[in-house]
């Protein structure tokens, strides 16, 4: 018999499974080669997904089927009776549609235009969710986080407007803010505070902010700070979006955690902005492919209930066979097509598939081909919205099929070109009057601009539609603050900053590790440190932050289900339901995600968490800039920490990992406040006064403001020094402070060939040096770079005799917003601090120059800037400061030749200075 069995089953994966009874297993497959013979392969395929279907619900732990036959998951029979008035909501809807294309249209006489086929064909997506499902806040509990679809906007604007929540002017100010009071493109909550509350159009970045906004609640939940059981979150997307690998990214996460909180829409109208999606493909399968596979429940609402008719006369299938390998392309056709072609192409020239429709005539069949979709009928979406609710233990996507343009009329539907169509006519709004029953007289039609319509506050819809979202919780989507402050944090002079002030005597330290221990210490306090977020992409023992795995833990919502390899060590690797740690992998778009979850906490929830985002700056901003722009405009507020930062601190890595320029790109986010800290006691006035502004109640700013802070420390240990004087706190903040004293220099220091050893013969020394007063030149430097400005500083002391003053630029962006924000009767802070300065400005950091060149334009000193413009490259840290003219005798040969152009020095200087160290250019 095992003879008999192997040849007649192909050698594969299952022959290293034990098969006790391989007849038993001989006769079954025999039994499947008779089906198809004698009843054919779709027989065949049907039985083994029967005996598929039958053993999940058995309870047999099977492999997922990723592809499901072309039908919809719950058929016309099984689906659950429609809670709400039918006829009122198609009314409703109509209303919708209307005032969104009213409004789009309106705007296109300024030239702005707007979308609206994406709306037309998503209409009941959203009005089922509105009237149905989409809880609100007013209840004062979290409610639901809606992903609205950002080319939908006119739509919930429409909405909106029907629901008094907008009014006539606000819609005829669409895309026209400048002066207040219009509506923004897209959800922008920054530009329309108090009602959206995700930015998301962004395409890719909606779907994942999602993933990780469901996981944040959980993670909320497990931790004992907010219940979110009755949260759930909704993402709306286009089956075009899903290109994007934003889109998919976090899909294994959302079924790994079982976050049965979460359901994506995705309107599968089969076309994105300029054709088909998948013009030789079929994006309905492959998605629910992707899904399945990904351990996704998979709902689809494909077919409208016309078309149980024809799947009931298709006794052999072969139509819904025919569907599954008609290509996207083509079935776009078919809608836009007449009867006769679809029979002639769609059925063919089998007499029995043509039977199916012969009862229809080309009218009637090009109508049901064309735009019979289950996306279009609400009691096939609110089935399909209920199924996906009601699954356990797992993320839910529900695959709607629509038409692009729905009523918007033939010039629209089904069109490739439809999403650069900005307005109707005239005459197209009547047809469109027409098919949707709307009280509209030709007479107002006639003029240039179509009419809004509302039926009436005291309308039966308005009414429907408040007590609808009465029931629901309050209007959707809505941004309500209910802020509640944390407590002011420490002084500067209490634990924890008072340790960073005092310095670390001989022990080195590098400023990365000293904000590390910072958090560590104030996530130990008993009011708010439960409140504090860590984040990290699979590098926190790079940063020195697995000190944290015991104490605070890692979360993991199924907690830890094994032996840690390192239990035994003090250090170990602890994973908990309630870990207050997020690890996310390698992963830094899901990081930012995550970080963007708890960094609207205050808002989404109620509840104001502390975000701290650790990564290596290099894999930062250039890496995920996009989603720090929906960051701020969802008015996040966190502190985001660029660790080994700058292009010559990160040794041996080469031109990919090395940070030039993180600072000027986080200079262009107008919500940033970027810093670019020195030392210890720099990081813990930042941080304290970031604690302050975001989360406590300030003057002018009950609720805390809307910044988030991007801090660059660096992996270098050195020595801490002492915060020189409690007055540098205001430097420290504004951007600049004085970090070490002028040294003296005189008569008796050593100096080079050629150049007098008597103060002013070649050197213009000056008085005052140690105030600060007289100072040959000002060094400004940041970050890392300070060392090799204080370094430089001694050597034209005591090698030059020149004085030069060394000034910490904690932040050359923050100097300039202040110079670029003062009025005409206002001196800049910079020129304030350097307003007695006589010498040149030379500036110096770890980044392009662009960076310090920020504050030139208010440098009203001779200015040299020095900087690690380029690619980076693999090489000790000395060599590679050599290499772009940053370390300290770079500065000293800038500094000398700047003296020397103002004549303070003599030119001959210049030249010994290179020979002495070595540079071949100036």
């Amino acid at each position: 018999m095992s003879h008999h069995t192997s040849s007649r089953t192909p050698s594969g994966q299952l022959d290293q499974l034990p098969d006790r009874d391989p007849e038993e297993t001989a006769e079954w497959i025999e039994s499947l080669d008779a089906v198809v013979r004698a009843a054919g392969p779709g027989r065949a395929r049907l039985l083994l997904a029967r005996l598929l279907e039958h053993g999940a619900h058995r309870g047999l732990d099977l492999p997922p089927v990723t592809r499901t036959p072309y039908v919809n998951t719950v058929p016309t029979a099984a689906e659950p009776s429609y809670p709400g008035d039918p006829d009122l909501e198609e009314r409703i809807t109509a209303y919708n549609r209307w005032n969104a294309a009213a409004m789009v249209t309106r705007a296109s006489r300024y030239g702005l235009g707007g979308h609206m086929a994406t709306y037309a064909s998503a209409a009941w997506l959203y009005e089922v969710g509105f009237q149905h499902f989409f809880r609100g806040r007013a209840d004062g509990g979290s409610g639901d986080q809606i992903y609205f679809q950002g080319h939908a906007s006119p739509g919930v604007y429409a909405r909106a407007f029907l629901e008094g929540r907008l009014t006539v002017d606000q819609l005829d100010r669409f895309r026209r803010e400048v002066g207040g009071g219009g509506l923004p493109s897209y959800p922008h909550p920054r530009s329309l505070g108090g009602f959206w509350e995700f930015p998301t159009v962004s395409m890719g970045l909606g779907p994942l902010a999602a993933v990780y906004q469901a996981r944040f609640n959980r993670y909320l939940h497990n931790r004992g700070l907010e219940d979110t059981s009755g949260s759930r979150v909704w993402a709306f997307l286009g089956d075009g979006e899903m290109d994007e690998p934003e889109a998919t990214a976090a899909l294994t996460l959302a079924a790994r955690e079982g976050l049965d909180n979460l359901v994506f829409v995705i309107n599968c109208n089969l076309q994105r902005l300029d054709g088909p999606v998948r013009g030789n493909g079929r994006v309905v399968q492959e998605l629910e492919s992707v899904f399945a596979g990904a351990g996704w429940h998979v709902v689809k609402a494909l077919w409208g209930r016309d078309w149980d008719d024809l799947f009931a006369r298709d006794h052999d299938g072969e139509l819904i066979r025919r569907l599954e390998h008609t290509p996207d392309g083509q079935f776009q056709t078919y809608s836009a097509a007449d009867g006769g072609y679809i029979r002639d192409n769609l059925l063919g020239g089998d007499p029995d598939l043509r039977g199916v429709a012969a009862h229809l005539d080309d009218a009637r069949l090009a109508e049901l081909i064309g735009f019979s979709r289950a996306g279009h009928e609400p009691r096939k979406v609110y089935a399909a919205y209920r199924a996906a609710i009601e699954h356990r233990g797992g993320p839910s996507v529900v695959l709607v099929q629509t038409v692009k343009g729905w009523t918007l009329g033939p010039g629209f539907e089904a069109r490739n070109a439809n999403h650069q169509m900005k307005k109707l006519r005239q005459d197209e709004f009547r047809v469109m009057r027409d098919r949707l029953d709307l009280p509209v007289a030709d007479a107002d039609l006639d003029g240039e601009l179509p009419p809004y319509l509302h039926p009436g506050p005291d309308s039966r819809e308005a009414r429907y539609l408040a007590d609808r979202r009465r029931a629901l919780g309050g209007p959707v989507p809505a941004r309500r603050v209910a802020f509640t402050p944390l407590p002011e944090p420490p002084a500067l002079t209490e634990a924890p900053f008072a340790a960073l002030l005092k310095g670390s005597g001989k022990q080195e330290i590098a400023t990365t590790m000293a904000f590390v221990r910072l958090a560590k210490e104030l996530m130990r306090d008993p009011v708010v440190g439960r409140s504090w977020v860590p984040i990290v992409p699979d590098e926190a023992r790079t940063f020195g932050m697995e000190s944290m795995f015991p104490t605070a833990g890692i979360y993991s919502p199924h907690g830890q289900t094994y032996d840690a390899v390192d239990r035994e060590l003090l250090l170990s690797y602890r994973e908990a339901v309630d870990g207050q740690i997020l690890n996310e992998g390698i992963t830094e778009a899901g990081a930012v995600a995550s970080f963007t979850a708890a960094a609207t906490a205050y808002a989404t929830h109620g509840r104001p968490m502390i975000p701290f985002y650790v990564f290596y700056s290099m894999f930062g901003w250039q890496r995920v800039a996009d989603q720090l722009w929906a960051l701020a405009d969802q008015m996040g507020r966190g502190f985001l920490i660029g660790a080994t930062a700058g292009r010559t601190t990160m040794t041996g890595e080469g031109l990919q990992h090395a940070d030039g320029h993180s600072q000027l790109i986080a200079s262009t986010n107008p919500a940033c406040m970027s810093y670019d800290p020195a030392f210890a006691y720099e990081i813990a006035v930042i941080v304290r006064d970031g604690l302050r502004r975001m989360l406590t109640a300030t003057p002018g700013h009950p609720s805390g403001e809307d910044v988030f802070y991007y801090l660059t420390v660096y992996n270098e240990p050195l020595p801490q020094p002492a915060m020189p004087s409690p007055d540098a706190a205001e430097g420290i903040l504004r951007g600049i402070h004085r970090c070490a004293p002028v040294l003296d220099v005189g008569a008796e220091v050593r100096v080079g060939a050629g150049v007098d050893a008597a103060a002013g013969a070649g050197v213009d020394v000056g008085a005052g040096a140690d105030a600060g007063v007289g100072a040959d030149a000002e060094l400004l430097a940041s970050g890392t770079a300070v060392r090799w400005a204080l370094e430089a500083q001694r050597l034209l002391a005591e090698e030059w005799g020149v004085s030069a003053q060394v000034w910490s630029v904690t932040s050359w962006t923050e100097l300039r917003r202040e110079a670029l924000a003062a009025g005409e009767d206002q001196v800049p802070y910079i020129e304030r601090v350097l307003a007695e300065a006589s010498g040149p400005v030379v500036a110096v950091s770890d980044w392009m120059r662009a960076v310090p060149d920020q504050i030139a334009p208010w440098v009203r000193q001779d200015w040299t800037s020095l900087g690690t413009d380029g690619f980076g490259l693999s090489d000790t840290r000395a060599a590679t400061r050599t290499h772009f003219a940053v370390d300290a005798p770079s500065i000293a040969i800038r500094t000398l030749s700047a003296l020397a152009r103002q004549g303070k020095v003599k030119p001959g200087v210049v030249r010994e200075a290179m020979e002495r160290y070595g540079r071949t250019e100036g």
